[in-house]
């Protein structure tokens, strides 16, 4: 199948803040607040709002309740924090922004309600201007985290059996992300939408900016726009004026041309700046707003996934926002750190996981060339909650508030819209339908899937919903809850008769610990596991990619071994605190985009040297995709660990196999350890070898292993 309008890709904004935006000046509300919890829900009766009552105990936000004293907490929880605003500001157009609160809020700004939002992981704001006032102003934000019938999320109906009718992460309830206050002068930038299109030797972004007059009388703007390429140099710009009426909006398009462009693509990104400045009549910078912009051809066509037109086969790891430190109130360290790990684990795929993600997420993948399948967090929910009128709703909003903030990123490859629940019957068949036309209306050029588990447990039945999603995404867990191990060869083989012109990304696979014994069990089994499905899956061109469930482990209270109802699910490479398991290395070395062998140069006194053969995956293995912009060093060590001989970094051309020698100055008669490491554009080590060299000679002592070194292979003479 070959997607309609695959060579270009919308990114829209919705109206609601998002991306990069920058207002004219911006208040941060993040750090010290004070936290009570409202068992009772009498918060409001008591004047919650406008006081702060008794016992109330200051947390750092971004922050959850739960964690630390009231971690089981479920309910009411409230924040209160008192800020200056300075007098020249009072009088203004101001907006109280939230980058998320789970769940659903309700907002008082010096004791007057000034509105709230249902859903955990959006980013919303509300206009406090008449409320504040100068000096001193205080916020109090109402917070209830608790699931329904038709919550997103909610309560996990299809589990009803059960008796455990939570979904499978943590209910985190908090302010999750960033807090600001933002105040406009005259007028501001609401946001962008970018559409971008690709030729030869030509890329197009057409942007159209949302104008905002805060003011009641009409103002005259200048809009300027521009495009910077990968090294920070403006290749276009372009400027209009434009009168918008007295609390009005306004639109006006821009087309911006970049020459010979340098492509986005997998796990090499070359990223374009989109920037606006919004000025009043005397030339004064109001605002200004800078989006992400990668140029690149996606489609699907043969069952197969293109980038750039060249064919790529694609795995990844799912990642839950958690760690015990921060649950999900994470921090950019946090997010970074495990980011780069995804990074060193050769991710090029991932959903990420069953919920709108921050923007330090989306621009890690922008940066590392990962395709994201951003999802809203619609999990195990039955035919009856997906027929029922509210939940469509909601979700509509959701997922035009998850486009909003994620739609800029040319990371995005497709929207999901939920997980594991009814779709193959009527119910959950129409309102897939309603959420792929709600979202090819905001978004016609990208894909819209979902991810199903039904598909992989036997009796094995076509779906009409999947025959209408734009490619298929199966929970596949062959060994454990999808049924025997050898079952997957059977169910691949009736996939590919049932949907004969769709491609298949395996959403989620993997072991999870429960299965085992213990820990240790559960990982070795994790091993043999994912290197047997991933054999499996490589054997059909039509699986585009694979993404394992997941990368670290996350807290729950299902899926934990038995007699445990609160702890942390067995099922990541790392643990909670991010110590690597076995399968860590199990992963990084099978999921390699490259292969890199040895050969010793042996001449009269000793080792002389070595000719290293970098080679990338060979065409249809999984993953495959072209290695750009990759640079190769080496260093030789001797028994004792001191240098040899060792290069620089430096270009390597992948468009074929390549050659990498090194040499030093004198035969070495003894042992000799080479490492060769091979690195993406962005640095991450996109694989590599370290072999041992040991000369026949009786006596010679051992090398010292390298702790910072995967398994070597055997010895090339």
């Amino acid at each position: 199948m070959t997607r309609a309008g695959a060579w270009l890709s919308l990114l829209i904004f919705v109206l609601a803040l998002g991306g990069q935006a920058a207002a004219a000046t911006r208040i941060e509300l993040d750090g010290a607040w004070r936290f009570h919890t409202d068992p009772n829900t009498e918060g409001v009766g008591a004047g919650w709002s406008a006081r702060t009552p008794q016992g109330a105990r200051i947390v750092a936000v971004p922050h959850t309740w739960n964690l630390g004293p009231d971690q089981d907490f479920d309910g009411v929880g409230w924040y209160f924090k008192t800020f200056v605003l300075p007098a020249e500001l009072a009088g203004r157009h101001a907006e109280l922004n939230f980058g998320a609160t789970f769940y659903k809020s309700r907002v008082f700004v010096n004791g007057v309600e000034a509105g709230g939002h249902e859903g955990g992981f959006t980013a919303y704001h509300l206009d406090v201007g008449k409320l504040l006032r100068p000096g001193e102003n205080r916020i109090a934000v109402a917070i209830d985290n608790r699931p329904g019938f038709a919550t997103i999320p909610g309560y996990a109906m299809r589990l009803q059996a059960s008796g455990n009718v939570w979904y499978d992460w943590w209910r985190n309830g908090g302010i999750l992300r960033e807090v600001w206050l933002s105040v406009a002068d005259k007028g501001q930038i609401r946001g962008q939408v970018i559409r971008q299109s690709l030729s030869a030797d030509q890329a197009t972004a057409r942007t159209r900016v949302a104008i905002e007059n805060v003011d009641a009388g009409a103002h005259t703007y200048g809009v300027t726009a521009s495009l910077e390429d990968p090294a920070g140099r403006i290749v276009a710009s372009a400027q209009q004026t434009v009168r918008v009426a007295g609390s009005a909006t306004a639109e006006p398009s821009f087309d911006l041309d970049a020459p010979k462009p340098q492509l986005w693509n997998v796990g090499a990104a070359k990223l374009y700046r989109l920037s606006v400045e919004l000025r009043d009549e005397d030339g004064r910078l109001l605002d200004t707003r800078a989006d992400t912009v990668g140029f690149r051809g996606i489609e699907i066509k043969d069952r197969r996934l293109y980038v750039n037109g060249r064919p790529v086969r694609l795995t990844g790891m799912t990642r839950h926002q958690d760690s015990p430190w921060e649950g999900q109130a994470e921090s950019q360290g946090t997010i970074r750190q495990d980011w780069n790990d995804l990074a060193a684990l050769h991710v090029t795929l991932t959903r990420p996981v069953h919920y709108p993600q921050p923007q330090a997420v989306l621009d890690a993948a922008d940066r590392d060339g990962i395709l994201l399948i951003p999802e809203i967090p619609i999990w195990q929910m039955t035919e009856a909650q997906l027929a029922d009128p509210r939940l469509l709703d909601l979700a509509k909003r959701q997922m035009g508030e998850m486009i909003t903030e994620a739609g800029n990123h040319p990371s995005v490859l497709a929207w999901s819209v939920m997980n594991e629940s009814d779709a193959s019957k009527p119910g959950g068949l129409a309102f897939f339908r309603a959420m792929k036309a709600h979202i090819n209306a905001l978004d016609p050029g990208r894909f819209v899937t979902f991810a199903d588990s039904d598909v992989s447990i036997a009796p094995w039945k076509p779906a009409q919903a999947l025959r209408e999603a734009d490619f298929i995404m199966a929970n596949a867990y062959f060994g454990t809850w999808s049924g025997g191990a050898d079952s997957v060869e059977p169910w691949l083989d009736f996939f590919d008769k049932t949907y004969p012109d769709k491609m298949l990304v395996i959403s989620e696979f993997g072991w999870p610990g429960p299965f085992s014994t213990d820990p240790k069990a559960a990982d070795a089994a994790r091993i043999e596991n994912l290197l047997g499905q991933l054999a499996a899956f490589q054997k059909r061109a039509f699986v585009g990619g694979a993404i394992f469930w997941t990368y670290q482990d996350y807290h729950s209270n299902r899926n934990l071994y038995a007699g445990s109802v609160d702890g942390y699910v067995d099922h990541g490479v790392v643990d909670e605190n991010r110590q690597r398991k076995p399968s860590y290395a199990a992963w990084e070395q099978r999921n390699r985009a490259l292969d890199v062998s040895v050969a010793w140069s042996v001449g009269e006194g000793g080792l002389k040297g070595f000719i290293a053969k970098v080679a990338p995956r060979p065409a249809g293995a999984l993953p495959s995709y072209p290695v750009i912009g990759a640079r190769v060093r080496w260093k030789a060590l001797d028994q004792n660990g001191a240098v040899i001989a060792e290069s620089a970094l430096h270009d390597l051309d992948l468009t074929a196999a390549a050659m990498v020698a090194g040499t030093w100055d004198k035969p070495i008669d003894g042992i000799v350890r080479v490492n060769v490491d091979v690195l993406t554009a962005s640095g991450a080590r996109a694989g590599g070898q370290a072999v041992e060299y040991r000369p026949f000679k009786l006596g010679s002592a051992p090398f010292p292993p390298d702790p910072t070194q995967l398994p070597s292979s055997p010895a090339v003479r």
